[in-house]
């Protein structure tokens, strides 16, 4: 059932879903934090900081309690979210670096269908601002050869761990940051990016649009101008210091500098984050377009110990265990809010199980749209409706991450089945979410049958694919 349909018919039950037009398409803008654990938004639990203007989003609309991201590092999570398959299908399933030494990752193929291509086939404008990590520039990834009419930003992942880096591109163009040559720190890059997204608002307020707003904010390096870092300096004690790269080959060339004020520093690159979100929906509200936008927040995956971070002390992960490059929940269960002014009703909270493969099939349904190719997604525009009766659930989710030996995540409903390395003939390991969110129980020895039946799930999950492989652990194996 498609979205006017099932408008429609909610609109016959709510007087402000009947505000909602059904003429026109709404512009979209999502929103995609990088490493920002589950428990780092106050509206999420957070205590050390506030985020007034994200948690403001949560309460004008729906917050996902159960959504997933697409994997537990960078660029095969945005894979997942862009084409609407998991890893076990989506053509970028690790952070592999492009070919002979260009800048960038291995690139997404020319012909994949993203949802980009999908809105620029009905009219919308599209544009990307931040962190791209799925191909450089003129390779078949290039944005602007995967539906984007306008990207500014990092093409490279690698690049984007740097906030005042030597250059930043814009489509095409390779735009020098003469203020940050040689060690200068004058021309930020989050500041930079965050202008140039509110001028493609602004460029296109008359038509419909789709902004991916992908922030580099809080991945380290966790550095940030004096005058966001100031509020936080000395309330966040224990400080912690960290040494890095500040000169030499491998400066600014991936690994991180240093911080002496490592929590000040990331309460305050949150914070910024959550003034930059105020700013968009401000924004929004001045050129009258906010009750015709979507606005989706997310994070790529869950929160990083790089550069000096340090999860324990925010407890970012909240109640769940692991962090970035877990399959355990800590590393991929990551916060979710839509806000849809008259549409999604406000402060509602769902504890639908979704995922970043779902947001194509959902926008699709949202503009009556068809998907030419097979994709994993299912759309959750009914639980956005509040219409649970409608929703299909996944029979399961699943997650395969091509670091540390292989690792391999299956959920199907409160179960979840974790296999830490693949490539060594690891065994699988349950657990029962509803009981045990932690994952602090392994119950695989007591459920033989079940382990069997998600091991044969597991082996229909995934493609070959020349680039990412691994052979999967035989059941046998798994039980011993």
């Amino acid at each position: 059932m498609n979205y006017r349909t099932l408008l429609t018919a909610a609109a016959l039950t709510s007087n402000s879903l009947a505000m909602a037009s059904t003429d026109s398409k709404p512009n979209i803008i999502y929103i995609l934090a990088d490493d920002l654990g589950y428990g780092d938004l106050s509206c999420m639990g957070q205590k050390r900081f506030s985020t007034p203007n994200i948690d403001r989003l949560a309460a004008d609309g729906m917050l996902f309690t159960q959504h997933y991201a697409g994997s537990a590092v960078s660029a095969p999570s945005r894979s997942t979210l862009l084409t609407g398959q998991h890893t076990g299908y989506t053509p970028i399933r690790g952070n592999k670096a492009a070919a002979n030494k260009q800048e960038g990752q291995h690139p997404i193929p020319k012909e994949s269908f993203n949802v980009m291509k999908l809105l620029k086939q009905n009219g919308y404008t599209t544009g990307v601002f931040g962190k791209w990590g799925l191909g450089s520039q003129g390779s078949e990834g290039d944005p602007n050869k995967q539906g984007v009419d306008e990207f500014y930003g990092f093409n490279c992942q690698r690049l984007a761990h740097h906030y005042y880096p030597y250059h930043l591109w814009h489509n095409q163009e390779k735009v020098i940051l003469k203020g940050n040559a040689g060690n200068k720190e004058t021309e930020y890059t989050p500041y930079l990016i965050h202008d140039k997204a509110i001028d493609f608002i602004k460029e296109n307020k008359k038509n419909p649009f789709f902004m991916y707003y992908a922030s580099i904010l809080p991945h380290a390096e966790l550095l940030i101008p004096e005058k966001e870092l100031k509020p936080f300096r000395g309330k966040l004690l224990p400080e912690k210091a960290y040494k890095g790269v500040d000169s030499g080959a491998k400066y600014r060339q991936g690994p991180y500098g240093s911080q002496k004020e490592c929590h000040a520093a990331f309460a305050a690159m949150i914070s910024l984050l959550d003034k930059q979100v105020g700013d968009i929906v401000s924004t929004l509200d001045k050129l009258g377009l906010a009750e015709n936008t979507i606005i989706v927040f997310s994070s790529d995956n869950g929160p990083h110990k790089e550069g000096g971070a340090d999860p324990q002390y925010f407890n970012s992960n909240g109640d769940l265990r692991g962090i970035k490059r877990d399959l355990y929940e800590g590393g991929i269960r990551i916060p979710m809010i839509v806000k849809w002014t008259n549409v999604v009703k406000a402060n509602a909270k769902t504890d639908h199980i979704s995922a970043f493969w779902d947001f194509m099939p959902t926008i699709a349904d949202i503009i009556d749209a068809d998907i030419p190719s097979p994709i994993n997604g299912l759309s959750y525009l009914p639980t956005l409706l509040g219409d649970d009766t409608k929703q299909v659930d996944h029979s399961h989710l699943y997650w395969e991450l091509h670091e540390q030996g292989g690792r391999i995540a299956i959920r199907k409903g409160d179960w979840k089945a974790v296999i830490y390395g693949v490539t060594k003939g690891g065994k699988l390991e349950l657990y029962n979410l509803k009981n045990d969110l932690a994952e602090k129980h392994n119950v695989a020895t007591e459920n033989p049958e079940l382990v069997k039946e998600l091991m044969a799930i597991l082996k229909e999950s995934r493609s070959v694919s020349a680039v990412y492989s691994f052979s999967l652990p035989t059941y046998n194996a798994d039980v011993e």
